[in-house]
């Protein structure tokens, strides 16, 4: 008649568990870290100017043209403002003088609301670190164009913000907040799984609570 089994090992089975745990925290937590580096680096970097910003100097620069929309373009641009003046809501650029601006003076204003009036079209194209806005005479045909650059740390400093950087600029601000916040829930729990043998990591963890809070509630008003 053979032996009955041996009752399994608690102690043994519950390294087993922690020792699974620690494998999957490990791989996600180098992996998060691996997709969140350049973006940490980038924020980190653009939160010291952005909260000195007033004691960096910027020289913003200035580029005006002109330039006179042909008669083709013209007839389409007038006939989408008449349809503004008639009560038409979101009244786009016409293609055919959306094309004609991004060939003749390198701006596209396909899709971007236009301002219209009744003797211009005006379209305001915001971007990172700098401005930019085209201005068309619904009589003349005449083309007013002015871009501001304000420099590369401006330009940092907006993509920070996500300020006017598009719609795949902000899936990317998505994106990175999340590898951000599982690097940083994957550490927590590591964290937790070392701590018996480090007895400063709760005390740190406390204090790197306790400073801000300490901060906003005695120096901010």
């Amino acid at each position: 008649m053979s032996a009955p089994a041996p009752a399994a090992d608690p102690a043994r089975a519950r390294q087993k568990r922690r020792a699974w745990w620690l494998k999957q925290l490990h791989t996600w937590h180098w992996i998060s870290a691996a997709v969140s580096l350049i973006g940490m680096v980038l924020f980190s970097v653009t939160g010291i100017t952005l909260n000195h910003a007033a004691d960096i100097p910027t020289t913003p620069v200035v580029v005006r043209s002109r330039a006179q929309m042909p008669a083709a373009a013209l007839v389409s641009l007038q006939a989408a403002a008449r349809r503004a003046a008639d009560g038409s809501t979101g009244v786009a650029m016409p293609d055919q003088a959306a094309a004609w601006l991004a060939e003749a003076v390198q701006v596209r204003v396909a899709g971007q609301p236009v301002e219209w009036s009744d003797d211009e079209a005006y379209v305001s194209l915001p971007r990172p670190g700098g401005d930019a806005w085209i201005n068309v005479d619904l009589a003349t045909g005449k083309v007013e164009r002015e871009t501001t650059d304000r420099g590369l740390v401006s330009y940092l400093n907006d993509l920070h913000k996500g300020r006017h950087a598009g719609t795949a600029w902000s899936l990317f601000l998505d994106v990175f907040a999340v590898a951000c916040l599982l690097f940083s829930l994957t550490g927590l729990w590591l964290l937790h799984l070392h701590s018996k043998g480090r007895r400063l990591t709760w005390p740190l963890v406390g204090f790197g609570l306790l400073v801000p809070v300490v901060v906003a509630l005695l120096f901010i008003h």
